[in-house]
């Protein structure tokens, strides 16, 4: 398919995108600055190379940053195994995992470059809500800070979110995942309680519980729907799915060049949160890292997706791909 000057949203959105093929953009002359002020724009390889984070010969731990990983519960061990690997092959200099005591063991053994916090468990095997007060007085250590995936549904986790997302201490840069986002949809006026900057990674599902609505808008509806949303919030919305959109709460979006079926499978939205988690601990913006979380996340699942096809890739296989997406990038 032939795009003329620029690509245009049908060939970045369902259905129209599954009909394309590979997309050429040709150039017609249209004149330089006309579209200056479009705030939607695709993700390319170019503005990937572009952000990404700087790798001084001098720096160590502290200058690539600090992630702590809020995951994980009886149920979902390998959530916060995938999210705390991620942000580490994004280039984070230290991370560490608060995870519920009976889990900890489980998770260092696929993760040894991990450090921990144990966490007190509820009896159904998730963070209890004591374990609030130990994050909250952690806080000042980290960079950056990821919640949400594998939590499970537990009361008390509730309570320990809600004490943590809502108390009015301002958090590091955080992005709420998965269990995080379902629990935060149970909060009455959430967005207004939760003032720290962040980035929301929902599924179409997640979103619905998040605005309280059953709304599943396909298409170029998608795109205003997370606009909408990031605005009303004031906090960076990641809408996953096929080529996935992030929106700004100041209206800039950007959107995924990638639909890649393989990546529909358990556990791959808790590699992209960590990704996103680790960008923001070496000094990206939320909207920033959003994206390029996005993009790496992407690419990764394409060259996976190139190696073993699209059935039968899990979430374990993206990881290792991340740190040669990025020297790919550096590469040109």
């Amino acid at each position: 398919t032939v795009a003329l000057g620029r690509p245009k949203i049908g060939h970045c959105t369902m259905p129209g995108a599954e009909f394309c093929g590979m997309v050429m953009i040709e150039n017609i002359g249209l004149p330089a600055g006309l579209d200056e002020d479009i705030d939607l724009s695709l993700i390319t390889p170019e503005w990937a190379r572009f952000h990404l984070p700087a790798r001084p010969a001098a720096g160590h731990k502290g200058t690539f940053g600090k992630v702590l990983v809020i995951a994980g519960c009886r149920n979902y061990v390998g959530a916060a195994l995938l999210a705390s690997t991620a942000a580490s092959r994004v280039g984070a200099g230290l991370v560490t995992a608060a995870v519920p005591k009976g889990i900890q063991m489980a998770v260092a053994a696929g993760a040894p470059q991990v450090t921990y916090l144990p966490m007190p468990e509820t009896p159904g095997g998730g963070i209890a809500v004591e374990g609030a007060e130990e994050i909250l007085s952690a806080l000042h250590a980290f960079d950056a800070v990821v919640v949400g995936c594998g939590l499970g549904l537990d009361p008390g986790t509730g309570e320990m979110l809600s004490r943590l997302l809502t108390s009015g201490v301002q958090l590091p840069r955080t992005v709420v995942d998965a269990d995080g986002l379902n629990l935060l949809s149970t909060i009455p006026g959430w967005h207004r309680h939760f003032t720290s900057p962040a980035v929301l990674t929902p599924h179409l599902g997640e979103m619905s519980r998040l605005d309280a609505s059953n709304a599943r808008p396909n298409g170029a509806e998608r795109i205003q729907w997370a606009r909408d949303a990031a605005r009303e919030w004031n906090k960076v919305v990641v809408l996953k799915g096929a080529h996935t959109i992030v929106a700004d709460p100041y209206g800039k979006t950007m959107i995924s060049p990638f639909a890649n079926p393989g990546l529909a499978t358990a556990g791959t939205g808790d590699v992209l949160a960590g990704a996103v988690a680790g960008l923001l601990a070496q000094g990206m913006s939320p909207p920033d890292a959003a994206a390029l979380g996005v993009f790496l996340h992407g690419a990764a699942g394409e060259t996976v997706r190139a190696d073993l096809g699209e059935a039968g890739m899990v979430a374990g296989d993206l990881p290792p791909e991340l740190p040669r997406t990025i020297k790919t990038l550096n590469e040109g």
